[in-house]
C-alpha cells in the first residue's frame, strides 16, 4: 500500500500515526521490510491461520510497539523477529479496538467485504 493511502486508509478507520513514526512509515526501508514479510509468510493473517482459518493479511504488525525511543532502532522497526502478518479484525484486538470493516475469504481465497 503507498504511504499517502496507508495515511488516508489509517484515518478513516479512526486510527492515528503518531508525528514521530510518519517518517518511518513513508520510507522505502520500512515499504521493502514490510512487503518483503507479507511475502515470506504467504499473505496470511498469521493469528487466524494458528487457528486453522485461511484470512488475508493486510496489516504487517509490530510485537513490540514502536515508541519515540526505539524509531531509530532497526531490531525494533525492521527485524522480521518483531513482525506479524494480521488481519483487521486481529489488529483491532490486539489494539483492543472495535472493527468496523469485516471481510471474508471465499472459497476460492478472494477477500471479500
Amino acid at each position: 500500500m503507498a504511504p499517502a493511502l496507508l495515511f488516508f486508509f489509517l484515518r478513516e478507520r479512526g486510527e492515528n500515526v503518531q508525528d514521530f513514526a510518519k517518517g518511518f512509515y513513508r520510507s522505502k526501508a520500512w515499504q521493502h521490510c514490510r512487503d518483503g514479510y507479507a511475502r515470506s509468510v504467504g499473505g496470511l493473517c498469521e493469528r487466524c491461520r494458528s487457528k486453522g482459518l485461511y484470512r488475508a493479511g493486510e496489516i504487517v504488525h509490530h510485537v513490540r510497539p514502536i515508541t519515540a525511543d526505539n524509531i531509530t532502532d532497526p531490531t525494533v522497526t525492521l527485524s522480521w523477529d518483531n513482525l506479524e502478518l494480521v488481519c483487521r479484525d486481529c489488529h483491532g484486538e490486539l489494539h483492543r479496538r472495535k472493527v468496523r470493516r469485516y471481510r471474508v475469504v471465499d472459497e476460492l481465497g478472494h477477500v471479500t467485504a
